[in-house]
């Protein structure tokens, strides 16, 4: 007997800055999902929010290929779990939690996995150079506190890019984030489970540009991605016990990207993780999984798996009391 295919909604667009890099994925997740085992549909959700979402309870199970706010951030995961829908990847909490790099960092720090020093602008508040200088030194890094893809992000090194990068970081988000600057090489790691996480071997992000922008990412495409990364066994098994730390201390579930620097007398320092990553052609996370010997329809199988597994554990809790 030939076992029924599931029904798999795409989920891509969507209400955020990062649209066009979500519709870039989601034709690679569509293009590699196993079309022997799914019946695949995209559902396109426009950049004003707008999508038919009655359609939603007619699949098995649906994939949110969305990246920034109102996609990665739990709003559309709490939409999908009031529906009863099973999806992939983080739910509710991991996903808000690994959206605001503001209470990420504060959740990692009191977990005591290594961070760099951060300020927190909340919009109205009194901006201090100054102080901010005597604080984290210079270079800083200036970024919405919500979002991916390296949008909204400055590099500072004076007070008159300072104004500029803060106006700039406004435009995506009311709370922005300041950061120390740290010298070291850009690791990435993949994480693929739910209770028990794995780690892929990590990769490196070899920069063309000043930092890995959006435009390093996704337009020029000059940066290199080094897979494996040039470390020695130690320091793999080091990063990979911290990706996972991070991931588990977040909440996170399913799969994501967790990123870090490495320095020069060999410290970790975490810079965030990434709930639902680039799957687009030259994106790290799938390309990390490859690597370690799982092709991209393999390990679409098992992040389609994993999400079921969820889905059934917390069917069987009680939502009433007899």
């Amino acid at each position: 007997m030939t076992k029924k295919k599931l029904k798999i909604g795409v989920l891509f667009g969507g209400k955020s800055a990062e649209h066009e890099v979500s519709i870039q994925s989601a034709i690679n997740v569509i293009k590699a999902l196993d079309k022997k085992k799914y019946h695949i549909t995209p559902i396109k959700i426009q950049k004003n929010g707008k999508f038919n979402f009655d359609i939603l309870k007619n699949f098995d199970i649906i994939f949110p290929v969305l990246h920034g706010p109102y996609g990665e951030d739990g709003s559309m995961q709490g939409l999908l779990k009031l529906s009863n829908i099973p999806f992939v990847g983080a739910g509710i909490l991991g996903s808000a939690v690994g959206m605001d790099k503001d209470v990420m960092k504060r959740l990692l720090r009191d977990s005591g996995i290594p961070i760099g020093k951060f300020s927190v602008l909340k919009m109205g508040d009194n901006v201090n150079f100054i102080k901010i200088k005597k604080e984290l030194g210079l270079p800083i890094f200036i970024k919405p506190a919500n979002m991916g893809s390296s949008v909204g992000i400055s590099k500072i090194h004076n007070k008159k890019e300072f104004k500029k990068a803060i106006y700039e970081a406004f435009k995506y988000d009311t709370k922005i984030l300041i950061e120390e600057f740290i010298k070291g090489r850009e690791i990435e790691c993949a994480i693929l489970g739910n209770n028990h996480p794995s780690a892929s071997i990590p990769g490196e992000i070899i920069a063309n540009q000043e930092f890995y922008s959006y435009n390093a990412k996704y337009v020029d495409q000059g940066s290199i991605a080094e897979i494996p990364a040039k470390i020695d066994k130690k320091t793999t098994k080091k990063v990979q016990e911290l990706a996972i730390q991070t991931f588990k201390t977040l909440n996170c579930e399913g799969f994501g990207r967790v990123d870090s620097f490495l320095k020069k007398n060999g410290d970790i320092i975490i810079n965030e993780i990434n709930t639902i990553p680039g799957f687009t052609n030259i994106s790290m996370y799938p390309k990390l999984w490859e690597a370690s010997g799982l092709s991209q329809t393999k390990l679409l199988d098992k992040l389609i798996e994993l999400s079921i597994e969820r889905f059934k554990k917390e069917q069987k809790l009680k939502t009433s009391i007899n």
